[in-house]
């Protein structure tokens, strides 16, 4: 059996937590703008608690899909590259320090 892609799953779960307090409101005589609005803050709290782990993987996944090309830097890398250039650019009288060619 394949399995179902995680957006796919956090996406029915959402709709289900949406649509099934709406019915239930609407059942119980609430105005259908009402019932949108409570069904709204209902499921966004019950999607909150409960899909922790589909909505991280729906997460962790569009995060590997955009950062795909590109691969991870380390934060102080780049200040310890332009650190080692300057050294060797200091180290080396023969560098044009506006260029850093020769």
């Amino acid at each position: 059996m394949k399995a179902f892609p995680a957006w796919l799953v956090f996406t029915v779960l959402r709709v289900l937590m949406f649509v099934v307090p709406f019915v239930l409101l609407l059942v119980l005589g609430f105005e259908g703008w009402l019932a949108a609005l409570l069904s709204a803050v209902i499921s966004l709290c019950l999607s909150y608690i409960f899909l922790r782990k589909p909505r991280e993987s729906v997460a962790r996944g569009l995060y590997e899909v955009r950062h795909r090309d590109k691969e991870p830097v380390h934060p102080d890398a780049e200040s310890e590259d332009a650190a080692v250039d300057r050294a060797s650019a200091a180290a080396d009288p023969r560098t044009d320090d506006r260029t850093g060619q020769s």
